[in-house]
Protein backbone atom coordinates (compact mmCIF):
# COMPACT_ATOMS: atom_id res chain seq x y z
CA UNK A 1 0.00 0.00 0.00
CA UNK A 2 2.95 2.29 0.81
CA UNK A 3 4.57 1.41 -2.80
CA UNK A 4 0.99 2.58 -4.49
CA UNK A 5 0.51 5.64 -2.14
CA UNK A 6 3.97 6.50 -3.27
CA UNK A 7 3.26 6.23 -6.78
CA UNK A 8 0.26 8.01 -6.48
CA UNK A 9 1.68 10.95 -5.42
CA UNK A 10 4.45 10.51 -7.84
CA UNK A 11 1.46 10.94 -10.64
CA UNK A 12 -0.34 13.57 -8.70
CA UNK A 13 2.67 15.34 -8.24
CA UNK A 14 3.58 15.41 -11.53
CA UNK A 15 0.08 16.39 -13.09
CA UNK A 16 -0.27 19.12 -10.02
CA UNK A 17 3.10 20.14 -11.41
CA UNK A 18 2.27 20.15 -14.85
CA UNK A 19 -0.88 21.80 -14.08
CA UNK A 20 1.14 24.88 -12.39
CA UNK A 21 3.03 25.24 -14.80
CA UNK A 22 0.90 25.26 -17.86
CA UNK A 23 -1.16 27.59 -15.42
CA UNK A 24 1.91 29.98 -16.02
CA UNK A 25 2.76 29.22 -19.59
CA UNK A 26 0.78 31.30 -21.26
CA UNK A 27 1.29 34.12 -19.57
CA UNK A 28 4.92 33.98 -19.83
CA UNK A 29 4.58 33.04 -23.58
CA UNK A 30 1.84 36.46 -23.73
CA UNK A 31 4.28 38.19 -22.27
CA UNK A 32 7.15 36.89 -24.70
CA UNK A 33 4.75 37.74 -27.53
CA UNK A 34 3.74 41.20 -26.52
CA UNK A 35 7.04 42.53 -25.40
CA UNK A 36 7.91 42.83 -28.78
CA UNK A 37 5.18 44.54 -29.81
CA UNK A 38 6.90 47.86 -29.19
CA UNK A 39 8.18 48.27 -32.92
CA UNK A 40 5.19 48.99 -33.67
CA UNK A 41 5.49 52.35 -31.80
CA UNK A 42 6.91 53.75 -34.87
CA UNK A 43 4.61 53.68 -37.31
CA UNK A 44 1.76 54.36 -34.61
CA UNK A 45 4.09 57.37 -34.05
CA UNK A 46 4.11 58.20 -37.90
CA UNK A 47 0.29 58.09 -38.11
CA UNK A 48 -0.30 59.82 -35.06
CA UNK A 49 1.62 62.40 -37.01
CA UNK A 50 -0.71 62.52 -39.83
CA UNK A 51 -3.89 62.91 -37.96
CA UNK A 52 -4.95 65.72 -39.62
CA UNK A 53 -5.18 63.53 -42.61
CA UNK A 54 -8.22 60.54 -42.99
CA UNK A 55 -5.51 58.17 -43.98
CA UNK A 56 -3.06 59.02 -40.08
CA UNK A 57 -6.64 57.51 -38.21
CA UNK A 58 -6.72 54.82 -40.65
CA UNK A 59 -3.28 53.88 -40.14
CA UNK A 60 -3.34 54.34 -36.47
CA UNK A 61 -6.49 52.37 -36.02
CA UNK A 62 -4.63 49.24 -38.23
CA UNK A 63 -2.10 49.45 -35.93
CA UNK A 64 -3.74 49.10 -32.57
CA UNK A 65 -6.11 46.16 -34.08
CA UNK A 66 -3.08 44.71 -35.44
CA UNK A 67 -1.66 44.92 -31.91
CA UNK A 68 -5.13 43.40 -30.61
CA UNK A 69 -5.58 40.71 -33.23
CA UNK A 70 -2.07 39.49 -32.54
CA UNK A 71 -1.83 38.79 -29.51
CA UNK A 72 -5.88 37.20 -29.58
CA UNK A 73 -4.91 35.00 -32.56
CA UNK A 74 -1.58 33.97 -30.22
CA UNK A 75 -3.60 33.43 -27.49
CA UNK A 76 -6.40 30.95 -29.03
CA UNK A 77 -3.11 29.02 -31.04
CA UNK A 78 -1.98 28.27 -27.46
CA UNK A 79 -5.08 27.30 -26.47
CA UNK A 80 -5.27 24.42 -29.27
CA UNK A 81 -1.99 23.73 -29.04
CA UNK A 82 -2.82 23.03 -25.12
CA UNK A 83 -5.76 21.12 -26.05
CA UNK A 84 -7.75 23.57 -24.20
CA UNK A 85 -9.92 24.21 -27.07
CA UNK A 86 -12.04 21.83 -28.55
CA UNK A 87 -14.69 20.79 -31.19
CA UNK A 88 -14.28 19.69 -34.69
CA UNK A 89 -10.62 20.49 -36.08
CA UNK A 90 -12.02 22.01 -39.35
CA UNK A 91 -13.67 24.92 -37.52
CA UNK A 92 -10.29 25.23 -35.05
CA UNK A 93 -8.81 25.54 -38.61
CA UNK A 94 -11.16 27.97 -40.13
CA UNK A 95 -11.24 30.24 -37.47
CA UNK A 96 -7.57 30.46 -37.38
CA UNK A 97 -7.11 31.21 -40.92
CA UNK A 98 -9.81 33.86 -40.33
CA UNK A 99 -7.68 35.65 -38.03
CA UNK A 100 -4.38 35.21 -39.96
CA UNK A 101 -6.11 36.82 -42.95
CA UNK A 102 -7.22 39.53 -40.93
CA UNK A 103 -3.69 39.94 -39.85
CA UNK A 104 -2.85 40.39 -43.56
CA UNK A 105 -5.15 42.37 -44.10
CA UNK A 106 -4.60 44.80 -41.55
CA UNK A 107 -0.89 44.97 -42.16
CA UNK A 108 -1.53 45.75 -45.71
CA UNK A 109 -3.70 48.97 -44.81
CA UNK A 110 -1.42 49.76 -42.12
CA UNK A 111 1.47 49.87 -45.19
CA UNK A 112 -0.59 51.37 -47.38
CA UNK A 113 -2.07 53.97 -45.15
CA UNK A 114 1.51 55.33 -43.33
CA UNK A 115 3.63 54.17 -45.91
CA UNK A 116 7.15 52.37 -45.46
CA UNK A 117 7.47 52.59 -41.60
CA UNK A 118 3.62 49.78 -41.23
CA UNK A 119 5.58 47.18 -43.03
CA UNK A 120 7.23 46.96 -39.75
CA UNK A 121 3.89 44.69 -38.92
CA UNK A 122 5.17 42.04 -41.72
CA UNK A 123 7.60 40.58 -39.19
CA UNK A 124 4.84 40.14 -37.03
CA UNK A 125 2.68 38.66 -39.72
CA UNK A 126 5.72 36.26 -40.76
CA UNK A 127 5.99 35.06 -37.09
CA UNK A 128 2.31 34.54 -36.69
CA UNK A 129 2.87 31.98 -39.30
CA UNK A 130 4.61 29.77 -37.02
CA UNK A 131 1.73 29.24 -34.39
CA UNK A 132 -0.82 28.76 -37.22
CA UNK A 133 0.83 26.73 -39.97
CA UNK A 134 3.06 23.50 -40.13
CA UNK A 135 6.96 24.49 -39.63
CA UNK A 136 7.48 24.10 -43.57
CA UNK A 137 4.76 25.89 -44.85
CA UNK A 138 5.14 28.50 -42.28
CA UNK A 139 8.77 29.50 -42.97
CA UNK A 140 7.94 29.39 -46.57
CA UNK A 141 5.25 32.16 -45.59
CA UNK A 142 7.89 33.95 -43.81
CA UNK A 143 10.69 33.98 -46.69
CA UNK A 144 7.58 34.96 -49.23
CA UNK A 145 7.09 38.08 -46.84
CA UNK A 146 10.64 38.55 -47.05
CA UNK A 147 11.00 38.63 -50.31
CA UNK A 148 7.91 40.52 -51.15
CA UNK A 149 9.20 43.61 -48.72
CA UNK A 150 11.94 43.41 -50.94
CA UNK A 151 10.31 44.10 -54.49
CA UNK A 152 8.29 46.34 -52.55
CA UNK A 153 11.53 48.36 -51.28
CA UNK A 154 12.66 48.79 -54.45
CA UNK A 155 9.18 49.39 -56.45
CA UNK A 156 7.71 52.00 -54.44
CA UNK A 157 9.24 55.38 -55.08
CA UNK A 158 10.52 56.33 -51.84
CA UNK A 159 11.26 52.74 -50.49
CA UNK A 160 14.45 51.96 -49.25
CA UNK A 161 15.36 48.57 -48.11
CA UNK A 162 15.62 48.25 -44.66
CA UNK A 163 18.09 45.14 -43.96
CA UNK A 164 17.12 45.50 -40.30
CA UNK A 165 13.73 44.29 -40.88
CA UNK A 166 14.94 41.93 -43.05
CA UNK A 167 16.84 40.71 -40.26
CA UNK A 168 14.04 40.59 -37.69
CA UNK A 169 12.22 38.71 -39.45
CA UNK A 170 14.77 35.87 -39.70
CA UNK A 171 15.63 35.46 -36.70
CA UNK A 172 12.21 35.82 -35.59
CA UNK A 173 11.16 32.86 -37.71
CA UNK A 174 14.35 30.85 -36.63
CA UNK A 175 13.69 31.38 -32.86
CA UNK A 176 9.74 30.95 -33.16
CA UNK A 177 10.20 27.58 -35.00
CA UNK A 178 13.03 26.64 -32.42
CA UNK A 179 10.53 27.52 -29.54
CA UNK A 180 7.58 25.53 -31.31
CA UNK A 181 9.62 22.54 -31.55
CA UNK A 182 11.03 22.82 -28.22
CA UNK A 183 7.66 22.88 -26.96
CA UNK A 184 6.18 19.94 -28.99
CA UNK A 185 8.61 18.03 -27.06
CA UNK A 186 8.56 19.27 -23.74
CA UNK A 187 4.38 18.64 -24.06
CA UNK A 188 5.58 14.87 -25.52
CA UNK A 189 7.98 14.12 -22.06
CA UNK A 190 5.14 15.67 -19.85
CA UNK A 191 3.09 13.32 -21.45
CA UNK A 192 5.19 10.50 -21.54
CA UNK A 193 5.90 11.39 -17.78
CA UNK A 194 2.14 10.87 -16.76
CA UNK A 195 1.62 7.62 -18.80
CA UNK A 196 4.90 6.51 -17.12
CA UNK A 197 3.55 7.05 -13.54
CA UNK A 198 0.08 5.76 -14.34
CA UNK A 199 1.47 2.76 -15.45
CA UNK A 200 3.83 2.47 -12.08
CA UNK A 201 0.16 2.81 -10.47
CA UNK A 202 -1.09 0.02 -12.52
CA UNK A 203 2.00 -2.12 -12.13
CA UNK A 204 1.76 -1.92 -8.38
CA UNK A 205 -1.89 -2.52 -8.30
CA UNK A 206 -1.52 -6.05 -10.12
CA UNK A 207 1.25 -6.69 -7.54
CA UNK A 208 -1.49 -5.95 -4.93
CA UNK A 209 -3.44 -8.25 -7.07
CA UNK A 210 -1.06 -10.89 -7.07
CA UNK A 211 0.04 -11.28 -3.66
CA UNK A 212 -3.07 -10.80 -1.98
CA UNK A 213 -4.57 -13.85 -3.87
CA UNK A 214 -1.80 -16.12 -3.55
CA UNK A 215 -1.50 -14.84 0.25
CA UNK A 216 -5.20 -15.41 0.62
CA UNK A 217 -5.98 -18.17 -1.65
CA UNK A 218 -3.73 -20.75 0.33
CA UNK A 219 -4.32 -18.96 3.56
CA UNK A 220 -7.99 -19.83 3.46
CA UNK A 221 -7.95 -23.13 1.79
CA UNK A 222 -5.90 -24.90 4.22
CA UNK A 223 -7.84 -22.95 6.86
CA UNK A 224 -10.96 -24.50 5.59
CA UNK A 225 -9.56 -27.86 5.26
CA UNK A 226 -8.67 -27.62 8.57
CA UNK A 227 -11.79 -26.32 10.26
CA UNK A 228 -13.59 -28.93 8.17
CA UNK A 229 -10.89 -31.51 10.24
CA UNK A 230 -11.45 -30.14 13.08
CA UNK A 231 -15.32 -30.79 12.64
CA UNK A 232 -14.78 -34.50 11.98
CA UNK A 233 -12.61 -35.34 14.89
CA UNK A 234 -14.03 -33.44 18.01
CA UNK A 235 -16.66 -35.97 18.75
CA UNK A 236 -13.91 -39.17 17.97
CA UNK A 237 -10.55 -37.19 18.68
CA UNK A 238 -10.96 -34.27 20.89
CA UNK A 239 -7.35 -34.01 21.46
CA UNK A 240 -6.58 -33.94 17.79
CA UNK A 241 -9.48 -31.21 17.26
CA UNK A 242 -8.51 -28.93 19.44
CA UNK A 243 -4.34 -29.08 18.40
CA UNK A 244 -6.21 -28.71 14.65
CA UNK A 245 -8.15 -25.58 16.22
CA UNK A 246 -5.26 -24.26 17.65
CA UNK A 247 -3.77 -24.61 14.36
CA UNK A 248 -6.50 -22.65 12.89
CA UNK A 249 -6.22 -19.56 14.90
CA UNK A 250 -2.38 -19.59 14.03
CA UNK A 251 -2.99 -19.95 10.44
CA UNK A 252 -5.36 -16.93 10.76
CA UNK A 253 -2.95 -14.94 12.56
CA UNK A 254 0.03 -15.72 10.17
CA UNK A 255 -2.31 -15.18 7.22
CA UNK A 256 -3.51 -11.56 8.60
CA UNK A 257 0.43 -10.66 9.41
CA UNK A 258 1.04 -12.20 5.63
CA UNK A 259 -2.26 -9.68 4.29
CA UNK A 260 -0.42 -6.81 5.76
CA UNK A 261 2.79 -7.53 4.63
CA UNK A 262 1.77 -7.81 1.08
CA UNK A 263 -0.36 -4.23 0.96
CA UNK A 264 3.02 -2.06 2.78
CA UNK A 265 5.15 -3.72 -0.43
CA UNK A 266 7.45 -5.94 2.03
CA UNK A 267 5.79 -9.44 1.24
CA UNK A 268 8.58 -11.93 1.27
CA UNK A 269 8.09 -15.76 0.51
CA UNK A 270 11.16 -18.62 0.87
CA UNK A 271 10.84 -21.73 -1.26
CA UNK A 272 11.76 -23.70 2.18
CA UNK A 273 8.99 -21.75 4.47
CA UNK A 274 6.31 -22.66 1.07
CA UNK A 275 7.50 -26.15 0.97
CA UNK A 276 6.75 -26.70 4.89
CA UNK A 277 4.11 -24.52 4.17
CA UNK A 278 2.83 -27.11 1.55
CA UNK A 279 3.22 -30.75 3.71
CA UNK A 280 1.16 -28.73 6.20
CA UNK A 281 -1.78 -28.53 3.90
CA UNK A 282 -1.44 -31.65 2.17
CA UNK A 283 -1.92 -33.66 5.54
CA UNK A 284 -4.88 -31.70 6.79
CA UNK A 285 -6.22 -32.80 3.54
CA UNK A 286 -5.77 -36.44 3.80
CA UNK A 287 -2.81 -35.99 0.67
CA UNK A 288 0.16 -37.99 0.99
CA UNK A 289 3.03 -35.46 -0.04
CA UNK A 290 6.24 -36.58 -1.85
CA UNK A 291 8.33 -33.04 -1.52
CA UNK A 292 12.11 -32.63 -1.34
CA UNK A 293 13.99 -32.36 1.68
CA UNK A 294 16.89 -29.76 -0.13
CA UNK A 295 16.73 -26.53 -1.87
CA UNK A 296 20.24 -25.33 -2.41
CA UNK A 297 20.54 -26.25 -5.90
CA UNK A 298 17.86 -23.23 -6.93
CA UNK A 299 19.39 -20.09 -8.27
CA UNK A 300 18.89 -17.27 -5.93
CA UNK A 301 16.75 -15.72 -8.81
CA UNK A 302 14.69 -18.32 -9.13
CA UNK A 303 13.90 -19.25 -5.81
CA UNK A 304 10.59 -16.55 -4.73
CA UNK A 305 8.89 -17.18 -8.47
CA UNK A 306 9.54 -20.88 -7.29
CA UNK A 307 7.99 -20.26 -4.02
CA UNK A 308 4.89 -18.65 -5.89
CA UNK A 309 4.69 -21.75 -7.81
CA UNK A 310 4.66 -24.37 -4.94
CA UNK A 311 1.96 -22.17 -2.86
CA UNK A 312 -0.38 -21.87 -5.81
CA UNK A 313 0.07 -25.55 -7.30
CA UNK A 314 -0.45 -27.25 -3.57
CA UNK A 315 -3.40 -24.53 -3.30
CA UNK A 316 -4.89 -26.15 -6.71
CA UNK A 317 -4.17 -29.63 -5.37
CA UNK A 318 -6.16 -29.28 -2.45
CA UNK A 319 -9.14 -27.06 -3.70
CA UNK A 320 -9.83 -29.13 -7.15
CA UNK A 321 -7.70 -32.31 -7.55
CA UNK A 322 -9.72 -35.08 -5.43
CA UNK A 323 -5.86 -36.30 -5.16
CA UNK A 324 -4.48 -38.86 -3.13
CA UNK A 325 -0.73 -37.86 -3.73
CA UNK A 326 0.77 -34.49 -4.79
CA UNK A 327 4.67 -34.91 -5.55
CA UNK A 328 7.06 -31.57 -6.01
CA UNK A 329 9.97 -32.03 -8.49
CA UNK A 330 12.54 -29.10 -7.65
CA UNK A 331 15.89 -28.87 -9.98
CA UNK A 332 18.03 -25.89 -10.56
CA UNK A 333 15.94 -24.60 -13.22
CA UNK A 334 12.40 -25.90 -12.90
CA UNK A 335 10.27 -26.64 -10.61
CA UNK A 336 7.28 -29.49 -11.24
CA UNK A 337 4.12 -29.62 -8.66
CA UNK A 338 1.94 -32.87 -10.00
CA UNK A 339 -0.97 -35.15 -8.84
CA UNK A 340 -2.77 -38.12 -9.55
CA UNK A 341 -6.32 -36.09 -9.37
CA UNK A 342 -9.52 -35.62 -11.30
CA UNK A 343 -6.96 -33.20 -13.92
CA UNK A 344 -7.82 -30.26 -15.57
CA UNK A 345 -10.72 -28.60 -15.06
CA UNK A 346 -12.01 -24.37 -15.86
CA UNK A 347 -11.39 -23.30 -12.50
CA UNK A 348 -8.24 -24.59 -12.06
CA UNK A 349 -6.52 -24.19 -15.75
CA UNK A 350 -7.86 -20.44 -16.15
CA UNK A 351 -8.18 -19.23 -12.59
CA UNK A 352 -6.80 -15.90 -11.87
CA UNK A 353 -4.08 -17.72 -9.41
CA UNK A 354 -2.30 -19.35 -12.75
CA UNK A 355 -2.94 -15.86 -14.82
CA UNK A 356 -0.82 -14.59 -12.06
CA UNK A 357 1.73 -16.75 -11.53
CA UNK A 358 2.21 -16.92 -14.87
CA UNK A 359 3.04 -12.93 -15.16
CA UNK A 360 5.38 -13.78 -12.21
CA UNK A 361 7.54 -16.42 -14.44
CA UNK A 362 7.55 -14.32 -17.28
CA UNK A 363 9.07 -11.36 -14.65
CA UNK A 364 12.35 -13.82 -14.42
CA UNK A 365 12.20 -15.15 -18.30
CA UNK A 366 10.73 -18.30 -16.99
CA UNK A 367 7.82 -20.37 -18.60
CA UNK A 368 4.58 -21.71 -16.86
CA UNK A 369 3.03 -24.90 -18.51
CA UNK A 370 0.23 -26.74 -17.12
CA UNK A 371 -0.81 -30.51 -18.46
CA UNK A 372 -3.25 -32.86 -17.80
CA UNK A 373 -1.48 -36.41 -16.86
CA UNK A 374 -2.61 -39.61 -18.83
CA UNK A 375 -4.21 -41.61 -17.27
CA UNK A 376 -5.01 -38.87 -14.69
CA UNK A 377 -3.69 -36.01 -12.85
CA UNK A 378 -2.53 -32.74 -13.45
CA UNK A 379 0.81 -30.95 -13.50
CA UNK A 380 2.22 -27.64 -12.95
CA UNK A 381 5.77 -26.85 -14.08
CA UNK A 382 7.69 -23.69 -14.06
CA UNK A 383 10.93 -23.83 -15.80
CA UNK A 384 13.82 -21.95 -16.87
CA UNK A 385 14.39 -23.47 -19.74
CA UNK A 386 13.29 -27.42 -19.10
CA UNK A 387 11.14 -29.36 -16.59
CA UNK A 388 11.46 -33.03 -15.72
CA UNK A 389 7.75 -34.30 -16.46
CA UNK A 390 5.62 -36.71 -13.96
CA UNK A 391 4.08 -39.36 -16.55
CA UNK A 392 3.05 -39.04 -19.89
CA UNK A 393 0.77 -35.74 -20.32
CA UNK A 394 -1.16 -33.80 -22.69
CA UNK A 395 -0.78 -30.06 -22.78
CA UNK A 396 -3.70 -27.93 -21.57
CA UNK A 397 -2.13 -24.60 -21.21
CA UNK A 398 1.37 -22.64 -21.32
CA UNK A 399 2.53 -19.33 -20.78
CA UNK A 400 5.47 -18.06 -21.61
CA UNK A 401 7.61 -15.27 -22.08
Amino acid sequence: MNRLMQWRGVLHRTTWESDAADDRAPLIGFFWAGIWLFWLLGPLVDSLQMLDRPRGWIGAASIVLFAALYLWHWMKRWQVFGGAVMGPEIERRRASLLRYSGLLILSLIAIFSIGQSGAATLVFFGVSAMWTFSIPVAVAISASVGMSYVVMSVAVPGWQVDTGLLISLTFATIATSAGRVAGGRARQLEASRRENARLAVDEERNRMARDLHDILGHSLTVITVKAELAGKLIDVDPVRARAEIADLERLSRDALADVRRAVTGFREVTLSGELARAREGLRAAGIRAELPTATDEVPSDLREVFAWAVREGVTNVIRHSEASTCRIQITSSSLTVCDDGVGAVTSRSKGNGLLGLSERAMSVGAQLITESLLPRGFSLTMTAPSAPTCARSVPERAASS
